[in-house]
């Protein structure tokens, strides 16, 4: 229990908790820099203690009726409510905060890392704005209304679940088997930043590894009372390898800035070098902004082996993919992780049972989580957020788990596709929002725009349309199931049989992009006592660990002498009800015998 004032918080205790649970406090709920490819000086976290009311949907604002730590979400034990939102009901966030006196005179930024699904914000009753999406960080300017003192911020958010379409990953009302607990309101970081009239509001960095050159665009915001207009502008940015300058230039705002990188260094799973960069915003030779952030010169690229077999490259070299699936759940904060240390612990772990690749399923994670990747080696294959109206398709039995390399038209199964116009238009937009948001990071190496048949719809214009905004990953336009015949990779999902190579791969890199699944249970580590739910299960943990490695040795192995360039095993960890993970729910014990946490 955590006392604060005359404010009390403790978790709900009755299901399974990590051992993290114990350095959470309400005083310093974490506490690390939100946004670590784009850092500032001067910001302030707003994590904490906020009172809470659950209302209805299109009905008056209710009264306050606890404390919620944000930003757990409210169905999490950590957020000490535990209680689930359904969907004719608004949750209400509010909380008060100071400026500190040294931000006078700057425009303050008020930064959501993510809140699921339809968030409003209110600032002194003053209406601040609206965001819809639940992945990604979104900002707004709250400048206008700020106050001496005190400032009251009132936070509002609407989240349907599985009732109305939008992305939701396997977030369900009614959890079981493969689909979890919802995940309402606010659930990474809220954090207040001061910048300049004209500041720095995005960047973009695009390595050439073949041509030894760093691209970058910078996009700015604000105002400059002096010109009314961004005419004027100029960027500088300075490239640093291992804390020594390498290289400098600048160019108008308006323009692409080129710098040659010296005999790079390539980012690579066994030698993840990062470069550092500092980018400043210059107006009439004065220095209005200034933000650091890192990159990594590698290129993921698909060619010919000396077989003439097509595989994937990493820096213009074949390199096999041994991936884990991950869906970044957690029995006590659910989408969010207890602290930054759990965040990373999961990645390496993943890299000490010899994965040099993750399958991000499902899910998007807060920005730290890549840069953890980026730092410890491992490759991304980042999922678009699944959603559409019957996204419960396994629930259903309407196409079976079995299935591996069906090549049927997107036409063909509108039960599972989307049929909904604005619910398309709202896929798009998050697609979109979801390469902004991690579109500097080095170790994402593929787009993985459909996972199956859960809401696919258009793959293939889906997929010219990513190649063309990122030309720079690969892209899996339809992982595992309906595959459209396109693009530079063949994607299989294969349960319940030996493992082959699939048919109609038409001079395409081929993967196994799920496959495993096996089921061992530990006495003490289970969500749900007899509620189990696996897809080969074991009775010990040595028949669950020969018949992994017999797996991998017997049935990956040959596949990929032969032409297969990554494998996706299912799964790092255990979730909920579901036990076919190599670590437990709770993170307390690895299944191989390799190594446990307590």
């Amino acid at each position: 229990m955590v006392n604060k004032g005359n404010q009390t918080w403790t978790p709900i205790t009755g299901d399974l908790m990590t051992d993290w649970v114990e350095e959470v406090s309400a005083d310093e709920v974490l506490t690390e820099y939100p946004r670590p490819q784009m850092v500032r000086e001067h910001w302030q976290s707003l994590n904490g203690l906020w009172d809470y009311a659950i209302g209805q949907v299109n009905g008056e604002v209710p009264r306050y009726e606890g404390k919620i730590l944000v930003p757990f979400p409210i169905e999490s034990s950590l957020s000490g409510v535990k209680s689930p939102l359904k969907p004719d009901e608004i949750l209400w966030y509010r909380r008060n905060f100071k400026i500190p006196g040294s931000w006078k005179d700057k425009r303050i930024l008020l930064h959501f890392g993510a809140a699921d699904w339809k968030t409003g914000v209110w600032l002194n009753g003053h209406t601040i704005g609206e965001h819809t999406g639940g992945y990604y960080p979104f900002t707004f300017d709250i400048t206008e209304h700020l106050r001496d003192g005190d400032n009251e911020l009132s936070v509002s958010v609407w989240d349907p679940t599985n009732t109305f379409g939008q992305e939701r990953g396997k977030q369900s009302l009614h959890p079981r088997g493969i689909f979890y607990t919802a995940v309402s309101g606010i659930w990474q970081t809220v954090w207040l930043e001061p910048v300049p009239d004209v500041y720095i509001k995005s960047h973009r960095l695009t390595p050439d590894l073949d041509k030894q050159l760093l691209n970058l665009r910078v996009e700015t915001d604000g105002l400059i009372e002096t010109t009314g207009s961004h005419g004027g502008l100029e960027y500088r940015a300075t490239v640093y390898k291992n804390g020594n300058e390498i290289v400098s230039g600048g160019d108008n705002i308006s323009n692409t800035l080129s710098l040659r990188i010296p005999e790079p260094r390539p980012w690579h799973p066994e030698d993840p070098f990062l470069y550092d960069i500092r980018i400043e915003l210059i107006l009439d030779n004065i220095v209005k902004d200034e933000a650091k952030g890192y990159f990594g010169m590698r290129k993921y690229s698909v060619g010919r082996d000396e077989l003439g077999v097509r595989r994937l490259m990493v820096n213009n070299e074949p390199l096999f993919q041994n991936g884990i699936l991950d869906q970044g759940y957690w029995p006590d904060g659910l989408y969010t992780a207890p602290t930054d240390e759990a965040l990373k612990y999961d990645i390496e772990v993943a890299k000490l049972l010899g994965f040099n690749m993750i399958r991000k399923h499902a899910k998007a994670e807060p920005a730290r989580w890549y840069y953890h990747c980026d730092r410890l080696g491992i490759i991304v294959w980042q999922d678009m957020i699944s959603g559409g109206k019957n996204i419960n398709i396994y629930l259903n039995g309407i196409i079976p788990m079995v299935a591996g390399g069906l090549t049927i038209k997107d036409d063909k199964y509108r039960r599972v596709g989307r049929q909904d116009p604005g619910n398309r238009q709202n896929y798009r937009k998050e697609l979109k929002e979801m390469i902004d948001a991690l579109y500097n990071f080095p170790s994402i190496g593929m787009w993985v725009p459909f996972n199956e048949a859960w809401g696919q719809f258009d793959a293939v214009e889906i997929a010219d349309w990513i190649e063309d905004y990122d030309g720079t990953r690969w892209i899996d336009h339809a992982s595992g199931w309906h595959d459209q015949g396109t693009g530079d990779i063949k994607s299989v999902h294969i349960y319940f049989r030996r493992l082959k190579m699939p048919k109609n791969i038409k001079d395409r890199a081929v993967v196994i992009s799920e496959y495993g699944g096996y089921s061992y249970p530990i006495k003490g580590h289970i969500w749900r006592d007899g509620k189990e739910f696996g897809y080969k299960k074991f009775k010990s943990i040595d028949d669950f660990e020969d018949a992994y490695r017999d797996l991998s040795k017997s049935q990956v192995e040959p596949l990929r002498q032969t032409g297969l360039s990554a494998a996706v095993y299912t799964q790092l960890t255990d979730v909920e009800t579901e036990v076919n993970g190599l670590i437990t729910y709770d993170r307390k014990r690895i299944k191989l015998n390799f190594m446990d946490r307590g």
